[in-house]
């Protein structure tokens, strides 16, 4: 029998009734999304979502079944899609709501997707050698130019006398902070306020600081595979080898993703921005347009730092990611347009070559 899509659409104004919740719903699907669809495209094409990619493929999940896609080079975990069962590689893909990417490691300049359609970003650290304000900075400042809310989850905080310490060290990062054990209660409770049905939360931080704990403890079973860290530097191994989405009886998803050694940003500079709105605003104050927090004349950020109202290694990290950020964005540019270059040469080549009799 077919399903009747319809349900999936946008409610008009000033509807009534109770609202019946839909494994769709569970899966994260919004308003957002219905719009991009009508209910012909629906029933030719029912939403499905990425909950798990491969080299070998992608799993997708919808409203009662489960398929596969073969590998799509554009696709990221939580993108949606219109499932065509004749032809699955050619499945539509609707647009993102957001999108968390970074340049990918290594010496190329190419982007890598990390995932798709998120709500909130628990950007997780540990009270051990792992924590680092200036990688928060960076997850922080991606999530923000992602389209999607940060949240700092500090773990591990029986490994310290006084937890607080690590509140106030990400005090100006510009994101909620809150500290939790990992293996306790506290998980469900204290991050509650975002893991409301139909939304999708993701866990990104380092291999060793608690993400797939987290997720189990949100679940209530072992969802994730977990593991220790190592004595001598505080770091984790990866058992997290793919990104996973799951979806929770209480009807919100979660992501749950490898550990990342570096995030290099790229395009990212509203995000930057975001994290660093207070250097931003006392930068707009000095006497020089082009000052340089140097020893320029007139230089409010230098004032600031003098009267110990900032301190001077968070501007250093400022720009840091300034210059970080131009040159990676510069680099993909050139690389853009070095490959718009090759096409209009392939084209023209093609175009002027006799055809074959």
């Amino acid at each position: 029998m077919a399903r009747d899509y319809s349900r999936f659409l946008p409610s008009p104004p000033g509807g009534s009734g109770p609202h019946i919740p839909t494994g769709l719903e569970g899966l994260g699907w919004q308003s957002f999304f219905a719009q991009q669809v009508s209910v012909d495209d629906l029933a030719r094409t029912p939403p499905v979502r990425v909950t798990n990619i491969e080299r070998s493929g992608l799993r997708v999940e919808g409203d009662g079944f489960v398929a596969s896609l073969p590998p799509r080079a554009e696709t990221a975990i939580g993108d949606w899609l219109l499932y065509d069962a004749t032809a699955p590689g050619a499945s539509r893909l609707l647009e993102r709501k957001s999108l968390f990417r970074r340049r990918a490691a290594g010496t190329g300049r190419g982007v890598q997707l990390i995932a798709a359609n998120v709500d909130t970003v628990f950007v997780v650290t540990s009270c051990n050698r792992d924590f680092n304000v200036a990688r928060l900075e960076r997850y922080v400042a991606e999530s923000y130019e992602a389209g999607v809310e940060p949240v700092i989850v500090i773990t591990k905080a029986d490994l310290t006398e006084d937890p607080g310490e690590f509140v106030a060290a990400v005090a100006a990062v510009a994101a909620p902070a809150v500290v939790l054990d990992a293996l306790g209660p506290e998980p469900k409770e204290k991050l509650a306020p975002w893991c409301k049905p139909g939304r999708t939360v993701a866990f990104l931080g380092s291999s060793g600081v608690g993400k797939s704990t987290l997720v189990n403890a949100l679940s209530g079973r072992a969802t994730a595979a977990t593991g220790g860290i190592r004595e001598d530097d505080s770091r984790g191994r990866h058992t997290t080898t793919s990104r996973n989405l799951y979806v929770l009886p209480e009807g919100y998803a979660v992501l749950d993703t490898p550990g990342m050694r570096e995030l290099q940003l790229a395009d990212a500079p509203e995000g930057i921005a975001e994290v660093f709105s207070d250097l931003a605003d006392l930068a707009a104050n000095c006497r020089f347009s082009d000052c340089r927090h140097e020893s320029e004349p007139g230089c409010a950020v230098r004032a600031a730092i003098a009267n110990g109202e900032v301190d001077e290694a968070r501007l250093h990290r400022w720009q840091k990611l300034q210059r970080e950020e131009a040159f990676n964005s510069a680099s993909l540019a050139e690389r853009r347009q070095r490959d718009r270059g090759f096409g209009r040469m392939v084209r023209s080549i093609l175009k002027d070559k006799p055809a074959k009799r």
